[in-house]
């Protein structure tokens, strides 16, 4: 079984991108796009725990490792150290729980695909309406459902889609085995990986691993295997950089190479492997400089149409060329932006933040859900921010829009945000299919649960840039006193 994370939105084809606005405001709809989030959820079933920070777009589990790809081969140094003792003898006994589970999930029962949906629900929903969702009335279900034999595969998904639907969550739904697959291939890196920080000892320091391997992306065919640590990308030394920070070098353009440097497991061989990128996601942002005042001031305008691999980067260009410029203020277009990759939205606030202020809370049934994401280093930019929003700024969206509000750096402009601060984790069933779960939510830095209700902007019109210097000014006031 596989896994991964994300905020869901209805619809999972995107049409074809329509016209740049300006920024006189406009009700324009955009394409509904799939929106994944960061990895803040355990996968409860099997038993695998992912990183509060570490974005994972496809998780293995030791479980199903082997069939995905060929079991990690450990190589045996002599003198063994005793951590490679024990995790050779770990490995050797899990490969052989793996060739049983293999072979008893090789052609998986109609019960077993319901049963497998019913643990994943019990063990990750939060339930964040009105709908008194308990283990025990869920246990309940269970032995209704249960109650009677399931004859075909048609039959288990529609169970499965009912038992779901009883739950009242709008995002908690049964995926076909192709549209799993759309949701699955969906990649971060350009070569068909994600990363996971993993914690070495007790002084904050970690390894990245790869928590995930598409079979038929890039790495995979150049060697990279589940669970090898990568140590150095084109020759620099990834040693105390973030997942996102590694994912963004091993960006490039589509059919160039990128070398890695791997270590296959704790104690395997290192190689450097090159692997050809495969790109797909398109730049989201479109900028201008706009004179203001007679030409006396200039404001830099970005428009950032979702939240993709790309958004931070070419972010950071834009802003930089706009203040190159001589841009003095700035508007951030997020209207009709649904969202995308929330770390993506996560490190594009983290850009106008100070060090340590607030991103975003998490919260979740489980206390590994239940985090703070700050800021962690000095902001690209200074000066007064506009951010434009609609009805249709919608999760990632929302999360930049609130961590720049509430930190007194940009005041909000437009229409009341959509409203969507769940966090959503798929799995895959044994037969290819999948189910999405609410496992958590996300609320802004002034506690606000804006899952429902959304965001009211400080101005429904266009302010005067002297309104916005004053607001600011104010909001810094109250917040130190």
């Amino acid at each position: 079984m596989r896994s991964l994370l994300c905020s869901c939105s209805a619809t999972l084809a995107s049409p074809p991108p329509s016209p740049e606005p300006s920024p006189g405001f406009s009700n324009r709809n955009l394409p509904s796009v799939l929106l994944l989030a960061d990895n803040l959820a355990k996968k409860t079933l099997l038993g695998v725990v992912t990183g509060a920070l570490s974005f994972s777009l496809v998780l293995s589990s030791p479980a199903s490792a082997t069939l995905e790809s060929a079991p990690l081969q450990v190589p045996s140094p002599a003198p063994l150290s005793e951590y490679c003792r024990e995790e050779a003898a770990t490995l050797a006994e899990g490969a052989d729980q793996r060739a049983v589970v293999e072979a008893g999930r090789r052609v998986p029962t109609n019960q077993r695909i319901v049963e497998e949906a019913w643990e994943i629900v019990n063990g990750s929903f939060l339930d964040v309406g009105r709908h008194s969702w308990t283990p025990e009335s869920w246990q309940h279900k269970k032995e209704d459902i249960f109650s009677s034999s399931i004859q075909s595969r048609s039959r288990a998904h529609e169970i499965i889609r009912r038992m779901l639907a009883s739950l009242g969550d709008p995002y908690t739904r049964f995926l076909t085995p192709a549209e799993f697959s759309r949701m699955a291939r969906f990649d971060m890196t350009g070569i068909g990986i994600n990363l996971r920080e993993v914690p070495v000892g007790e002084n904050g320091e970690v390894k990245l691993k790869v928590l995930g391997v598409l079979l038929d992306g890039p790495a995979n065919a150049a060697g990279v295997k589940q669970g090898d640590e990568i140590l150095a990308v084109n020759g620099e030394d990834v040693q105390g950089k973030s997942a996102f920070e590694v994912s963004s070098l091993l960006q490039g353009p589509s059919e160039t190479f990128v070398t890695i440097k791997v270590k296959h497991g704790n104690c395997g061989p290192v190689q450097s492997l090159d692997v050809q990128r495969q790109v797909v996601a398109k730049t989201p942002v479109f900028y201008r400089l706009e004179q203001i005042d007679n030409g006396r001031s200039a404001v830099g305008y970005v428009r950032l149409k979702e939240f993709n691999a790309l958004a931070r980067k070419d972010l950071v260009i834009a802003m930089k060329r706009l203040q190159d410029m001589g841009a003095s203020y700035f508007i951030l277009d997020l209207r009709d932006n649904l969202g995308g990759l929330v770390q993506a939205g996560i490190e594009v606030a983290k850009l106008f933040l100070d060090k340590g202020e607030t991103v975003i809370y998490t919260a979740g049934r489980d206390p590994q859900y239940q985090t703070t994401i700050a800021a962690d280093t000095v902001p690209l930019v200074t000066t007064p921010v506009i951010v434009l929003v609609n009805s249709k700024t919608a999760s990632a969206s929302e999360i930049v829009a609130s961590a720049l509000h509430d930190n007194c750096k940009a005041v909000l402009v437009g229409e009341r945000t959509f409203g969507k601060g769940l966090i959503q984790s798929v799995f895959e069933l044994d037969d290819g299919s999948g189910v999405a779960v609410t496992v958590g939510k996300y609320v802004t830095p002034n506690h606000l649960d804006i899952n429902g209700d959304g965001i009211d902007p400080d101005y429904r019109n266009f302010p005067a840039w002297s309104d916005v210097n004053q607001h600011l000014s104010q909001c810094k006031t109250r917040r130190q006193g």
